[in-house]
């Protein structure tokens, strides 16, 4: 799988893996610039804390609830600085536009605390070893 195919999936399944090597997948929104993905997700998810752990990650395309659509790719992730979250998230509000915002308003009813997000790039095949 190329990053070109990934890069046009809406949704990615982002697989990280726990210490004991158990995988755990979750459908997220993705951009590209050029041979890097970047994603975003909460600063204290368990993505984050698996991924400080162990950088490696498998890709493939989903649906919005996760149900894989297409053979999956091996990547190296790491956790962008302030500076790189920041343009990370807004290539995504740029590309997911209204369904962007609307997980803004999401994040505001009652019983939902977001914490701060962060960004995420990843670097598959030839580019994961550069």
């Amino acid at each position: 799988m190329s990053i070109e195919n990934l890069a046009d999936a809406k949704y990615l399944s982002l697989t990280t893996f726990r210490k004991d090597g158990t995988p755990v997948a979750t459908p997220v929104w993705l951009v590209r610039k050029g041979d890097r993905l970047y994603v975003m997700t909460e600063a204290g998810s368990g993505k984050v804390k698996r991924i400080r752990a162990n950088s490696v990650v498998e890709l493939a395309p989903c649906d919005m609830r996760g149900s894989i659509k297409g053979d999956s790719v091996a990547g190296v992730a790491v956790i962008q600085d302030a500076a790189g979250t920041e343009a990370t998230i807004k290539m995504i509000s740029m590309r997911y536009g209204l369904m962007f915002k609307l997980m803004g308003l999401l994040d505001k009813f009652p019983g939902r605390a977001p914490g701060a997000r962060v960004g995420v790039e990843i670097a598959i095949g030839s580019s994961a070893a550069a």
